[in-house]
């Protein structure tokens, strides 16, 4: 399972998928977004005077959103990999786990899409509590099917790609309104802080109480939790304020952006393709090799303890110290180690080469996800117009991610269903897992935002 919480060293700044955003469109004299943010940057003006790191404080509303998103990433957490561990162990079928992965994506995309209209024209704090609701109603239906869940993943993953679409659709677009460009990396760190504090956690116990409870019964208990969470996750939203809509949605702008002569977003949409590439094969492969390496659910907690305890001090760090400025060398050696921790499966794939794997993509990962998302929604931000059109934007984002991992996964597919030896995997996973180097060439004279003044 996967989504922009990648867990077992793969937990990205939101997921990956999260960003900030957000400029204070000071001197414009106009009413819109931008109205009540002059306070957040006399905040971080004031923060940089009395020598504060990381630029300006969260407000309520800020934290709450974190909060949201911990309780999404928890729930996930927990369930996450043992979902696609539960699908192996009724039919040991990698395309089987591919096609469920590719439902997830491809509704995934097109509920982006689709829902831009009701996020933009309508009330976007919805459409973040429907995403929770439809994800408790997926664990639902899997406690009903049970064992026969495996005769129905393209329902499964269907569900799952409405779930994702319209909480990552709502929350990209919320959390570029509430935050400001002077805490945009320092947002990204607390999300990956804290989505590998639950990733610690959530999925040892998980591994725990499926190794001491008979047959599948462990599996149940935890999906029912999880839909719990997912239900506290439903209430705590609606103390996220309503956020004011304006404007009619555009369903073909970003195709015009693409077609425009000398856009920037060409170069980012390539970028965003190939980081989806990688993103929507180790989301649920890395778990699943764990499981089938040791045949044991407790080794996949340990493994996730030891690989997030490592990535909760990582983000941190890398979410405190980042300077833009020094975004181009940290994700260009984010990116080059994040290769390299894959080379030693050419020598054996045990528990062991797999926690090397591991702890060297959640020590690396935030130093390549961070850039990369804090620079693409600047790129929104840029000016007044393009912020304007954020959830256009956001939408375009999700869908060059989103292509990239249905490219990834056909291309998965397509591989395991000719063969399954370990070479043959390996240099798949070497091949997909090098994508973020096409990411970084085609960011990397985008990677350090525009000078003050500019809508960021």
């Amino acid at each position: 399972m996967q989504r922009d919480q990648l867990r077992f060293g793969e937990m990205a700044a939101r997921g990956g998928n999260a960003g900030t955003a957000g400029a204070g469109g000071r001197g414009t004299g106009k009413s819109n977004y931008f109205s009540g943010r002059d306070e957040g940057d006399a905040r971080s003006k004031q923060t940089k005077r009395e020598g504060g790191r990381g630029g300006a404080a969260f407000d309520a509303q800020t934290w709450l959103l974190l909060l949201v998103n911990g309780l999404f990433a928890a729930a996930n957490a927990l369930s996450g990999t043992f979902v696609n561990v539960y699908l192996w162990k009724a039919k040991n079928d990698f395309a089987l786990i591919g096609w469920f992965a590719f439902a997830h994506q491809i509704t995934m995309a097109l509920t982006f899409w689709l829902a831009g209209k009701w996020v933009k024209e309508h009330n976007k704090m919805n459409s973040l509590r429907l995403g929770v609701a439809v994800a408790a109603l997926f664990y639902l239906i899997v406690l009903l099917l049970q064992q026969q869940a495996v005769h129905y993943v393209w329902l499964l993953g269907g569900v799952l790609g409405l779930s994702s679409g319209f909480f990552w659709l709502a929350f990209n677009v919320v959390y570029f309104e509430v935050t400001s460009p002077h805490n945009r990396d320092r947002f990204n760190g607390w999300a990956g802080l804290i989505g590998s504090g639950v990733g610690m956690i959530a999925p040892w116990i998980s591994g725990w109480v499926i190794t001491r409870m008979p047959g599948t019964s462990g599996y149940r208990l935890i999906f029912a939790v999880s839909l719990g969470i997912f239900v506290i996750g439903v209430v705590v939203s609606f103390f996220l304020r309503k956020r004011k809509v304006s404007g009619t949605y555009e369903w073909m702008y970003g195709y015009r952006t693409l077609a425009k002569p000398g856009s920037p977003w060409k170069p980012v949409f390539v970028a965003l393709i190939a980081q989806g590439v990688r993103e929507g094969v180790f989301g649920f492969l890395i778990g699943l090799m764990v499981y089938i390496a040791t045949k044991n659910e407790m080794k996949i907690g340990n493994f996730s303890l030891i690989t997030s305890a490592v990535g909760l001090v990582s983000f941190y760090v890398v979410g405190r110290w980042l300077k833009p400025a020094y975004r181009k060398i940290c994700m260009l050696v984010g990116v080059a180690m994040m290769i390299a921790v894959i080379l030693p499966f050419f020598w054996q794939v045990s528990y062991a080469t797999l926690l090397m794997f591991g702890i060297g993509v959640a020590l690396f990962m935030p130093l390549y996800t961070i850039p990369m998302t804090s620079s693409v929604f600047d790129i929104i931000g840029r000016d007044q117009d393009s912020a304007e059109h954020r959830v256009e934007y956001v939408v375009l984002r999700e869908l060059g991610l989103n292509f990239g991992r249905m490219l990834g996964t056909i291309a998965f597919i397509i591989v395991v269903s000719w063969s399954t030896a370990p070479q043959v995997i390996n240099w798949l996973l070497l091949g997909i897992g090098s994508s973020p180097l096409i990411a970084w060439l085609f960011m990397r004279n985008r990677l350090v935002p525009l000078q003050s003044g500019k809508f960021r």
